[in-house]
């Protein structure tokens, strides 16, 4: 197991070829995936985006979205992680958890470690986040990690509310 990051109650680890089924369970769900505008057909579609989408992260940038596990019982309870997105030029923090793990801060646990991590040991200069503008939890937690609202546009066919992180350790 590659640890990325580990928190007080958490680990992420980097995700591997053999974690389809992990992401097919997230995404499932249809609670999960209703403000996120790309639920997930089958255990194929979830092993391509496996491979084509979250493990490339990884090798590019050295970061991406990362499984998430409670550290007691090791159990997968969804990911976190920054994405570049070079169409943008952006790093995206973003997160998906299992309902059965909402409500617990271990989403704002995982965003805000991926934040520190960016900036500390990437210096990356700036990191955003966005949620549809009805995912309040999600929108809460953005704001929980420290992120300053921007403004609501337009992204991927899809409104969002976006906010960003400024790295505070690079100085202009």
């Amino acid at each position: 197991m590659n640890i990325v990051i580990e928190t007080e109650r958490l680990i992420l680890r980097t995700f591997t070829e053999d974690d389809g089924l992990l992401i097919y369970e997230l995404n499932k769900d249809p609670d999960v995936t209703k403000y996120t505008g790309d639920p997930v057909r089958d255990i194929e579609h979830a092993c391509q985006i496996l491979e084509q989408v979250i493990l490339p992260q990884y090798a590019l940038y050295n970061h991406g979205r990362w499984a998430v596990h409670v550290k007691s019982g090791s159990e997968f309870i969804g990911w976190c992680g920054l994405k570049a997105r070079p169409e943008r030029n952006e790093i995206d923090l973003g997160y998906r958890f299992m309902k059965s793990a909402w409500g617990k801060g271990f989403a704002t646990e995982a965003a805000f470690a991926c934040l520190q991590y960016g900036f500390e040991k990437l210096n990356l200069p700036r990191i955003v986040g966005r949620a549809m503008p009805q995912n309040t939890p999600s929108l809460k937690v953005l704001e929980k990690c420290g992120m300053k609202y921007i403004g609501e546009e337009i992204v991927d066919d899809h409104p969002a509310v976006t906010y960003e992180a400024i790295n505070p350790f690079i100085r202009s």
